[in-house]
């Protein structure tokens, strides 16, 4: 017969909770260590896709310089965003979550990719969880 869980203690299960929640800190500030810095280096090699495709003339035409070489600055702001969650995740969720707002910004402009401002969308709404967690876990965990 399995255990209720209805007749834990509140000790274990506050244990439990605190460990749940220890657990998705970790698996989010993991994510947004990772993918930020693979991304990043990817804006130089172009192999998992063209990434001048994802950029709005517009950028160039504030910034005048060529669309590769833009992205080149962007590869090197998300490898930094990537380093800075990893070491000071409080401050560096709040950095990826403003940089998807700038991503998402850019493919609304670009007026296509609508699927992708959207899964970015919920890549900023993680980011930002993990700053809520982060508030109580980067001092704990590192």
């Amino acid at each position: 017969m399995e255990p209720s869980t209805t007749h834990r203690s509140p000790t274990l299960a506050a244990a439990t909770g605190v460990q749940t929640t220890r657990q998705a800190y970790l698996l989010l500030r993991t994510v947004f260590t990772v993918a930020p810095i693979i991304f990043g280096l990817d804006k130089f090699t172009n192999l998992l896709t063209e990434w001048t495709n994802y950029l709005a003339p517009v950028a160039t035409s504030v910034v005048p310089i060529p669309a590769q070489t833009f992205m080149y600055g962007v590869g090197i702001i998300e490898v930094i965003a990537g380093v800075l969650v990893a070491f000071k995740p409080r401050i560096g969720s709040v950095v990826v979550a403003a940089w998807l707002m700038g991503i998402i910004a850019n493919l609304l402009v670009l007026g296509s990719y609508f699927d992708v401002a959207l899964r970015d969308f919920g890549l900023l709404v993680g980011a930002l969880a993990l700053n809520r967690l982060a508030t109580t876990f980067s001092r704990t965990v590192q």
